[in-house]
């Protein structure tokens, strides 16, 4: 299996960084930005200072975005993500549902404005991001998930916005290094916590994993660099 990422800057974003691993191919393409539906402004560009406290209880940015959204738990956005297991690339590493999805939209524009190359290009992409992105929005929580196709810069959205974490609560989102590095520059990979075995390891459901499929992975917690939280009611 081969790791494959699409770094920022670069003028061509099918350029490929290959590096072995045994547990996958998962991909790293492109950051969350603005979302212009909610209340007319950027939900998903740099968090805001401000801080609302409510019977004493400070709440973060993306807690104020979720009040306008609706109500939806972890257990229904696993539930979307688990109904597209089974979901292939093709022969060229394209096809899904998801880029099709993430080139359609208003997001592609503007991470190719910071990233470099053409729409284009994410038609045979890594995917892994796009898929996370994609069953946020299906689930209608598009501004608290974010939606990115380049994880280095879709984590640390999450971690500027304080949903950053090292608890493996279900719904989180995943964040890999294959080579146990902890710090985000260095991921690879992307996808959903469906539960911490308590044995070092978690039950995840990914994107572009295995041979270019959404799988169910069990995963060593080793390999983890962080959690991002989206905001869940329940």
């Amino acid at each position: 299996m081969a790791t494959n990422r699409v770094t920022p800057r670069s003028r061509n974003l099918a350029h490929i960084l290959l590096g072995a691993s045994i547990l996958v191919g998962g991909g790293t393409l492109a950051a969350p930005a603005a979302l212009a539906e909610t209340a007319g402004h950027s939900p998903l560009s740099a968090p805001s200072t401000e801080v609302v406290k409510t019977a004493n209880v400070a709440k973060t940015p993306l807690e104020l975005q979720a009040e306008r959204l609706p109500k939806v738990t972890a257990s229904q956005v696993l539930d979307i993500a688990a109904r597209q297991i089974g979901i292939s690339e093709n022969a060229q590493g394209g096809g899904t549902k998801f880029q099709s999805w993430y080139m359609s939209s208003p997001r592609a524009r503007e991470t190719l404005a910071r990233d470099g190359g053409n729409v284009a290009d994410y038609a045979n992409a890594p995917w892994c991001a796009m898929f996370v992105s994609w069953v946020g929005d299906q689930a209608g929580i598009r501004p608290t998930m974010g939606w990115d196709a380049y994880t280095v810069a879709y984590a640390q959205w999450f971690k500027d916005n304080g949903h950053w974490g090292d608890v493996a609560k279900p719904g989180a989102v995943v964040f890999y290094d294959w080579q146990g590095g902890k710090d985000i520059s260095g991921i690879d990979h992307v996808g959903f916590v469906k539960k911490d075995n308590g044995d070092g390891t978690i039950s995840t459901i990914e994107g572009n994993t295995g041979n270019g499929k959404v799988e169910a992975r069990v995963r060593p917690k080793s390999q983890v660099v962080g959690y991002g939280y989206p905001v869940y009611s329940g």
